[in-house]
């Protein structure tokens, strides 16, 4: 069995089955799954998995796995999905995953992003052919300008260019039908009349003495006006009217009459007025892109490096691939894609001072160096949730350095690709016009930038040392030692003793019971939980309040020792926005065994939320400490010798 093979079939069982599995695809770095029910998710074991760099949980829940990697654990998804004789039919699948993202309702899940995802996946699976297409497209543009110059013999070299070109423009040249294809796909529609809906964009047939016209201007259509912005809208309206005529004809006619009728409408929409009006906003969207970027030019530059990077922590930035494509389409080049390629050159140059200052943090800098190299030649998730998204800090600082090499690109003008691409080194070859050395400078504006910011205001403290990241409280102390160094005997001792009561009346279980699995499999800290029976929490600590979830369903506290914790009233509370509870101290405040915390609706949040159940997590344990509990069952609010502080056994 193949490593990638032992891979798929971990993330399947994460996953939660085929049977929980709608859909999947993925892109350059991402293995995107269409989950029948996000609940059956096992998150924690996902990002256990060796090889799973990060996780995005959407619509679409995505697994970074980085480049290479990604294409052969998708395959073999597709094969580990074969072999479970479990796994109901596609349609069946696709039925139930329709019924479930009904009921489906996530914080993040509206309409216009659902939108801007749908477009992104349909692009998507294109990514690798514009990727090697494009590469082909710049050996043929420098072997051409090489024939022009005279360098090369034009007798000789000329069919080489000839060739390339051809396998070039079998992704270009025939874009609009593939989109149609993908989109039908992403929207409902038969994916074949998708393509054909394309294919009907380039006019084929159409000549200078038999043009069609456009009926608002009078002057003749041409071929690919409107781009993949009108195939889209085409596509769309299709989608709607295939589901509208399949209400009323009958199933013995249907694959007859539904798809003239549903082409001859929808092609005479596209050609008439789709077109017309596509190719209107395609101009006008151009245009403006060229005049922000003319009028705005080291300013706009910035802001669209700075903006660039959370759009790919996020996953959304396939939703630009359209535009991309119009510009190439209308200019030969797309000077956009340069300017937020200084994204990827910000976070390179943050991972360096990461680097540099964090060297003796030996975990860290192993992830570095697998990361980094990719990072460089443009595929930047890796680096994101390898690196600098979780130390929170260098994500800003990259963010700033993205774009102050944005900033150089918008002062050149006119920096431009001929194709898409990845970012990076690996986009030098598609730089139009020869252009490439001012792309180059802003990268090394975008290195420099990023490493400088990050090596002076990016580097987290906990990050430096191997281990610092956790702010340990001191391992468990003898009872003789206590008295000799004259200590508190609350924290230290192996006992936590009356250092803490209980916050709630209720029945205490532990944290292995509580049914989610990121308090459960202890990813948080360890703990206990307890599901509460009166409606106030109370401090179990003396110490302080440092941090209140502002959905107030969470609170932090720290005792005078410095051992720090978390009570989570209820679980997936976060959805309630705070409906239900009713905050009795502030941020920053000092508070003793006892203090009022919180007031609760128990009935609301029974009712409400998943459960009631309350995980306490103790956050910055020493690695070779945990929480023994003493006690389950009813209890009483304020009772002591609850748990105890052990060291873990070798």
């Amino acid at each position: 069995m193949s490593k990638h093979h032992q891979t798929a079939k971990e993330l399947l069982q994460a996953l939660g089955g085929s049977s929980n599995i709608a859909n999947y695809t993925h892109c350059m770095t991402r293995l995107r799954v269409t989950p029948v029910d996000h609940n059956r998710i096992d998150e924690a074991s996902i990002k256990q998995v060796k090889g799973v760099v990060g996780v995005v949980n959407d619509d679409t829940y995505q697994i970074i796995l980085g480049p290479g990697v990604v294409t052969k654990v998708a395959e073999q998804f597709g094969i580990v999905l074969q072999e479970d004789s479990a796994a109901p039919s596609s349609e069946d699948l696709t039925s139930k995953g329709t019924d479930m993202k009904s009921e489906l309702k996530k914080k993040n899940n509206t309409p216009f992003k659902n939108f801007l995802r749908k477009v992104g996946s349909i692009f998507i699976p294109l990514i690798p052919a514009f990727v090697g297409a494009g590469l082909i497209a710049g050996i043929a543009s420098i072997l051409a300008n090489s024939i022009t110059a005279g360098d090369l013999d034009k007798d000789t070299w000329q069919q080489y260019v000839t060739i390339l070109n051809v396998i070039k423009n079998a992704i270009f040249s025939y874009l609009v039908i593939y989109v149609g294809i993908n989109a039908a796909k992403e929207f409902g529609a038969t994916p074949a009349l998708g393509g054909v809906i394309g294919g009907i964009t380039l006019l084929t047939g159409v000549t200078e003495e038999f043009p069609i016209m456009n009926i608002f201007t009078d002057q003749p259509l041409t071929a690919g006006q409107g781009g993949v912005i009108g195939v889209l809208i085409a596509v769309w309206l299709l989608s709607f009217l295939e589901k509208f005529l399949r209400r009323f004809i009958p199933d013995a006619i249907d694959i007859i009459v539904t798809p003239t009728i549903a082409l001859l409408i929808v092609g005479l929409l596209t050609i008439f007025f789709i077109m017309p009006f596509a190719g209107l906003i395609s101009s006008n969207l151009i245009g403006g892109i060229d005049w922000t970027l003319e009028r705005g030019g080291v300013f706009a530059g910035f802001v669209l490096g700075v903006a660039f990077l959370p759009l790919v922590m996020l996953g959304l930035h396939q939703v630009l691939i359209p535009i991309h494509i119009e510009m190439i389409n209308t200019a030969g080049m797309t000077i956009l894609l340069p300017i937020l390629a200084m994204s990827g050159a910000g976070q390179v140059g943050a991972t360096l001072a990461l680097w540099v200052r964090c060297r003796k943090n030996k975990s860290l800098v192993t992830i570095i160096k697998g990361a980094l190299p990719v990072g460089i030649l443009g595929i930047g998730e890796p680096l994101i949730y390898g690196v600098i998204l979780p130390l929170g800090r260098p994500f800003i600082t990259a963010c700033i350095g993205g774009g102050i090499g944005g900033a150089v690109i918008g002062m050149f003008g006119n920096v431009g690709s001929i194709a898409i691409g990845p970012s990076g080194l690996a986009l030098i070859p598609l730089i139009a016009h020869g252009l490439w050395l001012k792309y180059i400078i802003g990268l090394l504006a975008g290195y420099a930038g990023g490493f400088i910011c990050t090596y002076l205001f990016g580097i987290p403290k906990e990050a430096i040392t191997e281990g610092s990241n956790n702010k340990e409280v001191p391992e468990a102390k003898t009872k003789t030692e206590v008295a000799a160094t004259g200590e508190k005997k609350e924290m230290n001792d192996t006992t936590l003793g009356s250092a803490f009561n209980l916050p709630f009346d209720g029945y205490i279980v532990p944290l292995e019971e509580v049914p989610d699995a990121v308090f459960s499999s202890k990813m948080m800290g360890d703990g206990f939980a307890i599901e509460p029976t009166n409606n106030t929490l109370v401090s179990p600590i003396n110490g302080e309040v440092v941090s209140i979830f502002p959905t107030k369903h969470a609170i932090g506290l720290k005792t005078d020792q410095g051992l720090e914790l978390l009570i989570h009233v209820g679980l997936e509370t976060v959805n309630l926005n705070g409906k239900g509870f009713t905050c009795l101290i502030k941020e920053g405040e000092k508070v003793k065994q006892g203090t009022p915390l919180l007031k609760i609706d128990l009935n609301y949040i029974k009712q409400s939320a998943k459960s009631l159940v309350t995980p306490i997590i103790f956050t910055n344990l020493s690695e070779h400490n945990q929480i023994q509990l003493l006690k389950t069952g009813y209890n009483e609010q304020g009772i002591t010798n609850i748990i105890e502080l052990v060291s873990k056994k070798q």
